[in-house]
């Protein structure tokens, strides 16, 4: 079976192979994607004339996605590429800026049992430079102790409390669904329970399964991209996940992601 043509901004074509060698690279994956490498791997850079030229990114980005999965379509991808290396207002990606960050599945020790916790990273300027920062985590141990009972027979503290010196609490509070006695404002913060479990030694982190990147830096549009340790040229860091996205909804898909369980 012959490799694909694909046709370049000059008019010429090149074999589909040359632009599918494997994207192995978090950081070679931003290039290819804004236009700031060739085929090879060269790097381009502001006065050379293919930097970030419209032709070679939408030839990019075309392969930058997971071929095997059928839940983005054709469609899909050619509105998302057309509206990225639109001329008129371009969208690249930023290492430095916000609008994207990492989930780590990570493995931990709990009481001599392995418990998978979900680590959420955002880049933040340090100094001179930029560092990982721990933004959030997921567990679903952790969840099942804040499930609020919302019922008419949910246990209270009467209102009355105060004129008995709150004395009623020790009948209250040793219950264990003492999370019912909270108000309705109440927000569970995993990421502090988390850094005092490690503190405290009762989780002992031990491997990193997988990780993945969400991105919401190119306007209208959220997209995730997964490693893929496979054969073939359709392989490394791929787009495995592509929606349409209003601005407002982003705080709520966002939200969404760092309750995954």
């Amino acid at each position: 079976m012959l490799p694909a043509q694909i046709v370049q901004g000059d008019g010429s074509t090149s074999d589909e192979s040359e632009l599918y060698a494997s994207t192995k690279q978090v950081n070679q994956f931003f290039r290819r994607f804004n236009g700031e490498e060739d085929q090879k791997g060269n790097r381009f850079y502001e006065n050379d004339k293919s930097f970030r030229e419209t032709s070679l990114r939408k030839d990019y980005i075309t392969l930058l996605f997971d071929r095997e999965n059928q839940n983005i379509s054709i469609d899909q991808k050619k509105s998302f590429i057309n509206d990225v290396t639109d001329k008129r207002n371009p969208q690249f990606l930023d290492f430095h800026r916000e609008g994207w960050f990492a989930e780590v599945n990570a493995v931990f020790n709990r009481d001599g049992q392995q418990e998978n916790i979900l680590l959420f990273f955002k880049i933040q300027q340090e100094g001179k430079g930029y560092e990982w920062v721990l933004e959030q985590v997921a567990s679903s141990y952790y969840q099942e102790f804040f499930d609020k009972d919302e019922g008419d027979e949910k246990a209270f503290l009467h209102p009355m409390s105060h004129e008995l010196d709150f004395m009623n609490l020790h009948k209250s509070l040793n219950q264990e669904n003492a999370v019912d006695f909270t108000g309705d404002d109440f927000e569970v913060d995993p990421l502090s329970i988390f850094l005092y479990e490690m503190a405290s030694k009762q989780l002992q982190f031990k491997t990193v399964k997988n990780s993945r990147f969400h991105f919401f830096q190119c306007e209208g549009w959220y997209f995730q991209i997964t490693e893929y340790n496979r054969s073939g040229y359709n392989s490394g860091w791929l787009i495995s996940d592509l929606t349409k996205l209003q601005r407002q909804d982003i705080p709520k898909l966002k939200a969404f992601i760092y309750e995954a369980k």
